[in-house]
């Protein structure tokens, strides 16, 4: 589409809304030249700066549990983008993507339930199948 083709309207309404916005940059960067800090603290020249002074080192060692269970929130929420698009088109596919997505949500549920009864998401410290087969008895 060229610009001559766009009517007067919408060249005028595209025009107004570039304005707008440089206008409202230039303002917040103005108000944060004249509003903001003047003086350099210890935590500006920090490499990671916040406004908050670092404390301890940076190399803290994290349980591998947390990337597991940071794993499973990526899978589990990828399907919920799945079942969204879904739901948008609910009308148009009728009974058959109905069971489809069902289907789609029982293996979702059979795999948490998997993931459950193996410990996956137990932030504890494991027990042994042994362990757990007396508990059950």
């Amino acid at each position: 589409m060229y610009a001559s083709d766009l009517g007067t309207e919408q060249l005028w309404s595209l025009i107004a809304y570039s304005l707008a916005v440089l206008l409202l940059v230039s303002l917040m960067l103005v108000l944060s030249h004249l509003l903001g800090q003047r003086r350099r603290g210890r935590a500006i020249d920090e490499p990671f700066e916040s406004g908050i002074v670092s404390v301890g080192s940076g190399r803290l060692r994290l349980s591998v549990a947390y990337f597991v269970v940071a794993i499973l929130f990526v899978i589990f929420d990828l399907e919920v983008v799945f079942l969204y698009a879904w739901a948008v088109a609910f009308e148009a596919v009728g009974v058959a993507g109905f069971v489809e997505a069902l289907i789609f949500i029982l293996v979702l549920v059979a795999a948490l339930a998997y993931l459950w009864r193996e410990g996956a998401l137990d932030w504890g410290p494991r027990q042994s199948s042994l362990d757990r087969l007396e508990d059950r008895t």
